[in-house]
Parts: structure tokens; sequence; C-alpha cells
């Protein structure tokens, strides 16, 4: 008895930090001022998004994260992140089809385990205080199942709650600030060949609260009003003319790095605009690649993370080799006040930006923006191109297309070296871009990750979905056929 009453002091004590977490301090930092919050919070878990990034999909599963604890003199079942945050032993609402993912974290040092017997799901036991483990299952049944611990007493103690699996696909969750996505086809045609001339490209930065997620927003700092900015498209020898204006409505300046310019920070020398005024830089494109252009105005790493990147493709002389279909697809981090997957409105956190702790990775700038709003989509039998640049600030991707291999990639977007083939990753750092191109030999929905994969479950993932049968000669159910 007295083992029990500690514990459950223990636990009681765990319980009241955990909501202390839940309500920490939302703020947001000036770009000249490193202000560090006042929670002394260690990094937490990623949380629960609050819906799936798609219907059945291994790769991008509904995640619920679950730590146990104390509450009202119970053992229990704690939500964390998104709308089951803090609720005891939450219902967990999915949909038929999809694959379920429930993390558990031991958050009082008991032995726990979850279990969930209608879809013969069981999670490894949990010891120790921060131990994890995880269960997934395809909800190919609907009704309401019940989840719980089976450690001796446990269950009767409290640790009980239930799965509702409701028939049907998910509906679309209603948006609650605009787009900021860059759809990936947005990009101009292949030059082909023509001899250099002058390019204007005229950039517009502006500041908007724009969509993160299901329930969530941000305000985004961005080149055009999408994220990524527009994807600029000139050839070697080309004279590039770049007007920046700065939206009048900005609080903040701006201006523009190019890594393909030749010169003072890029043009960023020539191009710190305050708001309502517009700078012009001119640069000669002498090296062809595929190059990052992002906004280097202090702090630096604040305008790239609120979404202020995107790529400047050179063209060699005569162009690349023709393909069916090319991609324009960035990925970049937030840091956020809020974990991962919590509703309402999102704020820059500075400590976790230059401590390097991110709480989103995205494709695009949303979470979704390549599987719900703009998955990339080919025909079997065409060829794909995809221009990939990692925004950062601060982390490499290890780029990779499930289910597919690279026929060529252009290492470090250097376009004036023979590419290489038969590639299944490429490491891109940030400020880097690559180019990769494949033939589409069967039909079938295509991931596109980070080979980091954990960052999947902070939003990091991609679809290019090509229609047709499931099964052929490459790749079958069953048996091979003799």
């Amino acid at each position: 008895m007295r083992m029990w009453n500690a514990l459950l002091f223990v636990a009681t004590l765990v319980g009241c930090a955990h909501q202390a977490w839940a309500q920490q301090h939302s703020h947001s930092a000036q770009p000249m001022v490193a202000q560090a919050p006042q929670t002394g919070v260690p990094p937490q878990p990623s949380a629960s998004p609050p819906a799936a990034m798609a219907h059945g999909d291994m790769h991008a599963p509904t995640i619920f994260t679950l730590r146990s604890g104390i509450a009202q003199g119970r053992m229990v079942y704690l939500g964390v992140g998104g709308e089951i945050d803090g609720k005891v032993n939450p219902m967990l609402v999915v949909h038929e089809g999809e694959v379920v993912q429930i993390n558990l974290i031991n958050g009082e040092g008991a032995e726990h385990d979850i279990v969930v017997d209608q879809y013969a799901a069981r999670s490894d036991r949990v010891l120790g205080i921060g131990a994890s483990s995880t269960l997934a299952f395809t909800a190919d049944k609907t009704g309401e199942f019940i989840y719980f611990c089976s450690i001796a007493g446990h269950r009767e103690a409290g640790m009980e709650g239930r799965i509702q699996v409701t028939p049907g696909a998910r509906a679309t969750v209603a948006t609650i600030a605009p787009e900021i996505v860059r759809d990936p086809t947005d990009l101009p045609a292949p030059i082909r060949a023509r001899p250099p001339q002058i390019v204007r490209v005229d950039l517009e930065t502006v500041e908007l609260k724009g969509q993160l997620d299901d329930k969530t927003s941000y305000n985004f700092w961005t080149f055009n009003g999408k994220v990524p900015g527009p994807f600029v498209r000139v050839r070697v020898g080309d004279t590039v003319e770049v007007h920046l204006k700065n939206d009048e409505t900005s609080l903040m300046y701006h201006s523009v790095d190019f890594h393909a310019a030749t010169g003072p920070g890029g043009g960023a020398e020539f191009t710190q605009t305050e708001p309502g005024q517009e700078k012009v830089v001119t640069f000669r494109a002498l090296v062809p690649g595929l190059f990052v252009y992002h906004c280097a105005t202090p702090s630096v790493p604040h305008h790239i993370t609120n979404g202020m990147y995107g790529l400047i493709l050179v063209e060699p002389e005569g162009g690349l080799p023709q393909v069916d279909r090319e991609f324009y697809v960035m990925q970049g981090e937030l840091y956020t006040a809020k974990r991962f997957g919590m509703p309402g409105h999102q704020e820059m956190d500075y400590e976790k930006l230059i401590s390097e702790r991110p709480e989103y990775f995205l494709f695009n700038g949303a979470v979704g923006a390549l599987t719900k709003s703009h998955p990339l989509r080919a025909r079997p039998g065409e060829t794909v191109r995809i221009f990939f640049g990692v925004g950062g600030p601060n982390f490499t991707s290890s780029f990779h297309v499930i289910g597919e291999i690279f026929d060529h990639v252009y290492e470090g977007a250097s376009l004036g070296a023979m590419p290489i083939t038969g590639v299944q990753t490429v490491s891109v750092p940030p400020g880097g871009a690559t180019v990769v191109d494949f033939k589409i030999a069967r039909p079938g929905r295509y991931v596109l990750v980070d080979h980091a994969l954990s960052r999947i479950e902070r939003g990091l993932a991609g679809y290019l979905l090509v229609d047709g049968p499931a099964d052929d000669d490459l790749m079958h159910s069953g048996l091979a056929k003799r």
C-alpha cells in the first residue's frame, strides 16, 4: 500500500507537470532580438496531427500520442498534442481504411502497455519514465473499440479508452486561413535553344497569415504570396534583372540573395528594402545549375524559416534533356512556440530556431501540401523530373521517393557534369538543391520523403500519384509467376 501511495504521489506530480507543458506561454520574437521563452521546458515529443495525411497509407498514418499518468486518483492515459491534448483516456476518432499509429509514453515510471484486441495490435511494455513504444493497425472494421493497458489491475484502475472508426473517408476540413502552398506544377516551360538575353524577374515580399495544417495557421513571410517563392528559369549567359518590391503592409525589411549570382551577398546588399519600396539588382548568370535564393535580412534564419526561399534554374546552353513532366518541390522547417499539431494560431519560437529544434518539417510550406492539397500526378510510361531544394534554414534532407529509383541525379544540382545513375537517396544540404529524373514504369502511389523518416511524423510527406492497375509483372501480391 505504501508503494502504491508513493506511485500515486509521483504520478500526480508528473500529471501536473504535463498540464503545465500544455499551457506554456506562446510568444514570437522580433527578427533583431533573440528573446528566449521563459518555460525552461526540455524538447517534447511530437504531438498528434489533428487529421490523417492520407487514406490508408503506411507512410502517412493517423497518429495519436498518449502518456501514462494519474488523474482524479486513477491511473489513466493522457492525450498529448492536437485536439486530444490533456484529455483523460481520450476518444480516438479515425476513419475506415486509415492506418492508425498510437505512440505510448511512460509518464510516471510504472510498467504499461497499450492493447487493441479487436485489431490484434499491442505495443511493447514501457518501464521507465520517458520510455516509449508504438503500435499500428489498419482500421478496416467500423464501430467503437477499446484500447487498454494489459498489466494486471491497470485496466481496472482506469487505463481504458475508446477508438471510434467512422465509415467512409475523412472529410476535408474547412480552411481557416489562405493557402500559401506553391503548386509543384507551377514552373515555367523549358527554354530550349535561344541566345542570351535580359530576363526581368519580379518578386514581391508579402507577409500574411496562412494555413499551416488543419485548424492551424501561421504568419508566413513569402515571395509572391506562396512557399516556396516563384521558380525562376533562365539560361547560362542571361542577364537577370530582379525587381524586389516590399509590400506596403509589411512590418519588416526584406531582401533577396541569389546563390546563382556572383557579387556582394548574392544581391542582398543592393536589395534591403523597406515596406512600400522597391529595389533593383542585376547580375549575369555565369554557371549552369539549380540554385537557392532566399531573404538575407537579419535575422536571416528567421526570414528563411518563415518561408522566404525559392529556386532559380540556370539552364545549360541547349537546355536539359526533355522529359514529360517537371515538378518544383522545396523542404523547410518551422520553429513554433506550441507543439506540432496543436490547433489555433502558431507563433515562431526564436530559442527553438537558434537551438535547431523544429516542430514542423514541410514540403512547399504546409502539412499536407503535396498529399492533400497538391499531389504530384503522372501517367505510366512518362518521364518525371523533380527540381528539389532545401530552404532550411538548418537541416539537410535525404531526399527519397519510396517505390522509385532515380534514373539520373545531377549531384549538387551541377548541370555542367554528367548525371549519376541508379540512385536511391540524395543528400541535399540547407541552401542546396538537386535535379532528379526517372521513368514511371508502373502505376501506384509513390511517397516523397526525407529518409530521416521521423520527420514524416512532423508533417513531411508528399505523393506522386500514377493511375492504373496495382498488380503487374514488376510488382504484385503473392508468389512469383512460374
